[in-house]
């Protein structure tokens, strides 16, 4: 392709592309696979690195807008559809066909990466000497399934929110589902969440510290929803009792009959905008929530192979045990044994909005514990990053500072940037301690101005205010141990 712009099969014209070498195929590791990829490489100036692309949802397309910023910045770049093609909420693709849920669970990925290597190493006459693997969502649990089960494929991976406990994510999900959908009374309306999330903040905003909007640490919230309960006629600024139990069991989260906690709950705080409840739990009407669609789908197509099973029927503990015994081994990547993947100089970095909607923020510091547990506190962090961002919601937007360079490769500096933060980690072995946050005046629009900037700090450390100057600078806050009144 010479130099200019590319519109891909159904999309738009993505301009400004560089001269670069396209190769697509397609790889059929089983009898029922047909995993269509493609490889973009830049025709001069590569700068000897491989970018691999995730997938977010389902899958079923590849990721263009992101191998076209990864091929402008010089990298050699590899996307795939894992296997079909369809809508991201949409598994009916799945229905039958347990091969094809294989690619989508593990093998697409994997295959991908290797067959893209082969690829360069015929173009360039030489392997990568450095290869990067930087998603979100289920791009996360694609990232952490590179890292449990491929260890080889890349040197630093990214895995942002991820969906890696996929059955338990969805079978929660589906607990929140008929909770809410229980009665038309215990439905909650998206016109009451500004209600809701004006009361968390009442409750919760000031304990960092700083009124801004944000909780910086849900877990430390002790926010009670019947404070909202209606004291007389209904109305969007209160709760009926109904509403009360459906809120207090999405903050809970699922749990067995024996009270166990089956996955977490949702965190308080970021409740309402674009990318909070009113998208993924509530929806704009009952049953039009995302977090429904991939319930629906995910239990019709891929758990019970039934386009008829409804989840009125749905029982937390039979139809998990159902998903967990058929599916855990080829969707989840909950392994916390990395040390092939730390054996071969791997880095990793995780991180995880805590306003997020879809994926609760608790699941991925119950993965990194669960690492240090595995491997001993010295060793995870050797090769182990986690950090949380307070206010973001599913991997960007927020009423917090939440652009960091997660989107796609942007060329940033480590600073202000995790794709840049991972490359000094595994290029010039310089660990990141800290990523500054910014938030836009105008959403992701750097153009509109900085209103916020704000450090990330690895996990367990939390961002202090210092006391002087504006709590709206990064440059005002440290990084301190949560409770410690100050100490690093």
């Amino acid at each position: 392709m010479q130099p200019g712009s590319f519109t891909p099969p159904g999309g738009k014209p993505i301009p400004g592309l560089p001269a670069l070498c396209r190769v697509a195929g397609a790889i059929k590791p089983s009898n029922d696979s047909d995993i269509e990829f493609e490889v973009w490489m830049p025709s001069s100036s590569w700068n000897g690195k491989f970018q691999g692309i995730g997938n977010g949802g389902f899958a079923g397309a590849i990721g263009y807008s992101a191998m076209a910023a990864a091929v402008s910045h010089g990298y050699a770049t590899a996307s795939t559809d894992t296997g079909h093609q369809a809508g991201g909420t949409d598994a009916t693709w799945a229905l039958g066909h347990p091969e094809k849920v294989a690619d989508f669970g593990y093998r697409a990925i994997h295959e991908t990466a290797d067959k893209a290597k082969a690829i360069l190493r015929a173009f360039y006459g030489q392997a990568p000497r450095r290869s990067y693997f930087s998603a979100c969502s289920n791009g996360g649990r694609q990232a952490l399934m590179e890292a449990q089960r491929f260890p080889e494929d890349y040197d630093g991976i990214i895995a942002g929110a991820p969906a890696n406990n996929w059955t338990h994510l969805l079978g929660g999900g589906m607990s929140g589902v008929v909770a809410t959908l229980a009665t038309p009374e215990s439905y909650l309306p998206a016109s009451k969440l500004p209600a809701v999330e004006s009361a968390a903040l009442a409750a919760c905003d000031a304990l960092d510290g700083v009124k801004d909007g944000v909780i910086d640490d849900p877990t430390k919230c002790h926010f009670d929803p019947r404070k909202l309960l209606c004291r007389g006629p209904e109305s969007d600024s209160c709760l009926t009792e109904q509403q009360v139990n459906t809120l207090e069991k999405i903050y809970t989260g699922p749990r067995n009959t024996k009270g166990e906690q089956i996955f977490p709950g949702y965190a308080t705080g970021g409740e309402t905008g674009p990318g909070g409840w009113s998208a993924w739990i509530t929806g704009s009407a009952p049953a039009k929530s995302l977090g429904y669609a991939f319930g629906v789908n995910f239990f019709q197509n891929m758990v019970f192979s039934s386009p008829a099973w409804d989840y009125r029927t749905f029982n937390l503990e039979h139809d998990l045990k159902v998903a967990d015994d058929s599916l855990a081994r080829i969707l989840n990547s909950t392994d916390p044994d990395l040390k092939r993947f730390k054996g071969r100089g791997g880095k990793l970095i995780l991180y995880h909005g805590w306003s997020d909607a879809a994926i609760p923020p608790v699941s991925t510091i119950n993965y990194y514990n669960s690492v240090a547990a595995k491997m001993g506190t010295k060793d995870t962090a050797s090769f182990v990053r986690l950090f949380m961002v307070p206010g973001m919601q599913h991997c960007g937007g927020g009423p917090g500072p939440n652009s960091f360079g997660q989107a796609a490769i942007s060329g940033g500096d480590p600073q202000h940037d995790i794709d840049a933060a991972l490359e000094g980690w595994v290029e010039q072995g310089s660990a990141p301690e800290q990523i500054v946050a910014t938030k836009f005046k105008n959403g992701v629009d750097p153009s509109s101005g900085v209103a916020r900037t704000r450090p990330l700090c690895k996990y367990p450390l939390v961002a202090q205010w210092t006391g002087n100057g504006s709590s709206d600078e990064a440059s005002n806050f440290v990084c301190v141990k949560p409770g410690s009144g100050g100490s690093k």
